[in-house]
């Protein structure tokens, strides 16, 4: 027979969750459980960790990244699977840059100053110091990655994987060098992917100005624009093919106001002859449409813009100013020489700097591009065919409209920070050398007059590549043959473009493969208004600080039950106070199990065919949660399934089996102990809950673990424990139908008590009409007597004496009766209804008498108003309520 082992240590009375915290995450890495094995006969389950930028320290979004990356590595790894969760960190190019140069500025210095190498120094240093923090931070959470394989953006690895898909690309004609017009920020001062500016819809000017005809002193034609300044910039007027208003001016010149050179009358297809006058200004150096106009019309390019956005040389006066300021001067200028014909107010979008906010300027720039159009195909089909899911599935069709109308990818930043773009340009022969390798010499020519590009690839190009650069790709490893397509890819859907989409094109360009199966997307945190969190709105909430003062697994608990892919999470103090009583919750009722279990000498195997009654049924209700649960997480429910071993823990285990097990456990009721039923249920419970609050989880087992008897053979950590998986013969209907009406029972006395607001020390009267369930709901009459303070007879009906005045509630299974004398003194309770009755009443004519008062309805602020006539709602519907029930005392 196995018995509870007997220890003398008991738990203490209060959970001190970062005690905890600490001793189970040092001995979870000291004994190398975050590490696969690899094992040929088995199919890995594999991540790669969405790598936190080195700008600071981690917010909420990489919380949530983290807790349910971790959930679904744990309960594969429970699962019996290999399991890899690998770790990494990005350079985070711009974004990083920016933070230095941000620091250096405090000090009275900038990059220029110190030079490349020693701000690349300072770089270095502060992207340690990040990833230390980090990587720190992540530990924190529980996040139970493989921290021997964590890898950096920066790394050789992932250095040597990003120059040989440069070159790969490069050979294949799908990376060049252009002048194209970009996205350039005069803060960042470098160019931006399309995906890097963010469009906001601004309410500016239309400005209407007047070119004068070449030899017509008294013809001109007019055009409108948005950005007066870059006037000078044009280089020609275009008008519609179509547009006959403008016939007999094409191939005549105008004089550009201000700057005073001529410039021709053309007509493209692509002038709408709608917008402003359908004359448009062609400035084919700072617009995308008019650089197209200008490569079809062969028109030069006039770049107005120094990198900071100051006007250049070809500005002639407005050198050296600003280009708002530009803007100011040359619309003073145009005014007084006749030129500006009217100002109309115009809502257009704008785009700003994704990093900085700051208003990009559309600049004709020599770049390095990639061809992305005969990289998506591949990537189109992977999607369509099914190979690659992406949940939710509505994310779907926005990929596909996305990738089927893919721009080409300005790849090359002016930054200094990130990784240099291996292209070396020979002076002596004007040859350019691509190579993996560092080189020496021109490949062209053999001098050694060279120089590498002074430009650094985009952040987002390295990351491109993590999913199998991290396993060692290009080199042959043994990790990238076990782990490569790696399962799952979870991440944000903001990032949908700026990173899945180049990582499935990437993936299936390098490796010949997809780079995941499963592409699951999760929400924005925002707070509990729905509002995004921002410093500005002062809503932001640290990570940190909030696992320190609620418990890393209640802040678990709050970004993810309930939650479902895609969808954002109103994060509010609330849930977070929900996980800590959870957490509480779990710990007493441990210590009660632990302690009930302590006095029990008996055995402790749980055999069918199990009795009393609510012992079956909590077994059923156990089984059809890990049915349900199991169910949910294959089809990446996390939230929801959560949610229900939440449910099943706090509102069938606590709440009702282990109070009716107090009242076997005091003795009296004749029948077995329910203890190894308690301890049964639990353990597995722990189990099933450990991918989603590991730290509690694992204490509480580990304390259990200690009183179990040793021929059980339980593993050494929850986290290595098997996953708890359904036993369809335990699920018992019976069961759950006659707890669940004897539940019913004792919630319909429960209620009538507060309703009545009867006291806690009065004893009442009920009678249980039961029908066909009489006999097993009778078998329970100690446990509603108990839990209701309720002297209960189950009878059929027609025994005894109907009671007179008597509440009736009708439940599914049952009816109870409850007369109303047992429950107050009926001759006082009406005195008391029928004054509160008066008192409302006449509260009610106040009101109705104040809100039909035309006066007051002109006077009073509206929202006054709202405010009384809610209150007169109210009191009717105290009124009504109030003569309901003294209604039912007089019957």
């Amino acid at each position: 027979m196995a018995t509870l082992e007997k220890t003398q240590d008991e738990m203490p009375r209060a959970y001190e969750s970062a005690d905890v915290e600490a001793k189970w995450y040092k001995l979870w890495l000291e004994r190398d459980y975050f590490k696969p094995r690899i094992n040929p006969e088995k199919k890995p389950f594999t991540i790669i960790m969405p790598p936190p930028n080195v700008t600071g320290e981690l917010h909420l979004g990489h919380a949530l990244t983290a807790t349910l990356e971790d959930i679904m590595v744990r309960w594969h790894r429970m699962l019996g699977e290999p399991t890899l969760w690998l770790p990494g960190i990005d350079h985070s190019g711009i974004a990083a840059q920016v933070v230095v140069e941000k620091i250096l500025a405090k000090e009275g210095i900038d990059r220029h100053q110190l030079g490349r190498e020693k701000f690349l120094k300072r770089m270095w240093q502060w992207a340690n110091s990040c990833r230390g923090t980090i990587s720190r931070q992540h530990q924190r959470l529980g996040a139970s990655c493989d921290w021997s394989r964590e890898t950096f953006t920066l790394d050789a690895g992932p250095s040597k994987a990003v120059r040989t898909v440069f070159v790969n690309l490069y050979n294949k004609g799908l990376i060049y060098r252009g002048e194209r017009i970009i996205n350039w920020c005069p803060r960042c001062a470098t160019a931006l992917s399309d995906l890097e500016v963010d469009h906001q819809e601004l309410t500016g000017n239309l400005y209407y100005v007047r070119y004068p005809l070449v030899g017509d002193d008294d013809g001109y034609i007019t055009v409108a624009t948005t950005r007066p300044e870059t006037i000078l910039g044009d280089t020609a007027v275009a008008v519609s093919p179509q547009d006959e208003r403008f016939k007999d001016l094409l191939g005549k010149k105008v004089v550009l106001p201000a700057v005073k050179r001529e410039i021709p009358i053309v007509a493209d297809e692509a002038v709408d002859p709608r917008f402003g006058t359908g004359a448009v200004k062609i400035t084919p150096a700072h617009d995308p449409v008019d650089f197209d106009v200008a490569q079809r019309q062969g028109l030069p390019l006039v770049n107005i813009l120094n990198p900071d956005a100051t006007m250049n040389e070809n500005a002639g006066p407005y050198a050296g100013l600003d280009r708002f300021a530009c803007r100011k001067a040359i619309l003073v200028d145009l005014e007084r020489d006749g030129y500006l014909v009217k100002i109309e107010p115009y809502s257009h979008s704008v785009g700003h700097c994704h990093r900085c906010r700051t208003v990009i300027e559309p600049i004709a720039s020599q770049q390095w591009f990639v061809k992305m159009a005969t990289l998506a195909k591949p990537a189109i089909e992977a999607v369509t065919s099914g190979r690659i899911k992406i949940i939710p599935e509505r994310f779907n069709k926005v990929y596909l409209n996305w990738m089927e109308n893919i721009r080409d990818w300005c790849i090359s930043r002016q930054l200094w920070w990130g990784h240099r773009i291996p292209v070396w340009y020979c002076r002596s022969c004007s040859g350019q050398t691509v190579s993996v390798e560092d080189v020496t010499a021109c490949l062209s020519c053999g001098s050694c007059d060279i120089e590498q590009d002074l430009d650094v690839l985009d952040t987002w190009f390295s990351s491109a590549l993590w999913t199998h650069s991290t396993l060692g790709w290009p080199d042959d490893t043994e990790d990238f043959r076990y782990f490569y397509p790696t399962t799952v890819m979870e991440t944000g859907y903001d990032i949908l473009f700026f990173w899945i989409a180049r990582m499935i094109m990437m993936g299936i360009e390098d490796t010949g493969d997809i780079p995941f199966s499963v592409v699951y997307l999760h929400g924005l945190i925002r707070d509990e208004k729905g509002e995004k969190m921002s410093k500005l709105r002062g809503n932001v909430l640290n990570p940190i600080d909030t696992l320190e003062k609620y418990g890393t697994d209640a802040l678990r608990f709050a970004l993810t039950t309930g939650t479902s892919p895609g969808n954002d999470i109103k994060l509010a103090p609330s849930r977070l106070e929900a996980g800590r009583n959870f957490a509480n919750k779990l710990w007493n009722a441990t210590r009660f199990v632990l302690r009930s279990a302590s006095s029990y000498n008996g055995d402790m195997k749980v055999k069918p065919p199990l009795e009393p009654m609510e012992d079956r049924w909590i077994l059923s209700r156990l089984n059809a949660t890990i049915a349900d649960a199991g169910r949910l997480m294959l089809d990446y429910q996390f939230g929801e399934a959560q949610r229900q071993i939440h449910d099943f823990l706090w509102g069938e285990f606590c709440d009702w089996y282990i109070e009716i097990a107090k009242i076997r456990l005091g003795g009296g009721s004749g029948a077995p102990s329910p203890v190894p039923v308690l301890v049964y249920v639990l353990e597995q419970s722990l189990r099933l809950l450990h991918p989603f609050m590991p730290f509690i989880t694992e204490e509480l087992w580990q304390n259990i673990k200690k009183k179990l008897p040793r021929d059980w053979q339980m593993a050494d950590s929850i986290m290595i424990a098997s996953y708890p998986e359904a036993d369809k013969k335990a699920r018992d209907t019976e069961a759950e139908r006659v707890m669940s009406a004897v539940i019913d029972i004792i919630h319909a006395i429960r209620n009538a008590r507060a309703e009545n607001k009867v006291e806690a020390s009065r004893q009442i009267d009920a009678r249980i009409y039961a029908g066909e369930l009489k006999t097993a709901i009778a078998a329970h009459t100690q446990a509603i007597q108990a839990l209701t303070k309720a002297s209960v007879a189950v009878i059929d009906r027609g025994e005894g004496k109907e009671a007179e005045n008597a509440l009736v509630t009708v439940l599914k299974e049952a009816e109870v009766v409850i007369p109303m004398a047992s429950m107050v003194d009926l001759e006082a309770e009406r005195k008391r209804l029928s004054q509160e009755i008066e008192q409302t009443q006449t509260e009610v004519t106040r009101l109705e008498t104040m809100l039909n008062d035309k006066a007051f309805l002109t006077k009073a602020p509206a929202a006054v108003v709202d405010k009384e006539r809610a209150r007169l709602a109210s009191r009717k519907d105290n009124l009504k309520r109030l003569a309901e029930h003294l209604d039912r005392l007089k019957s």
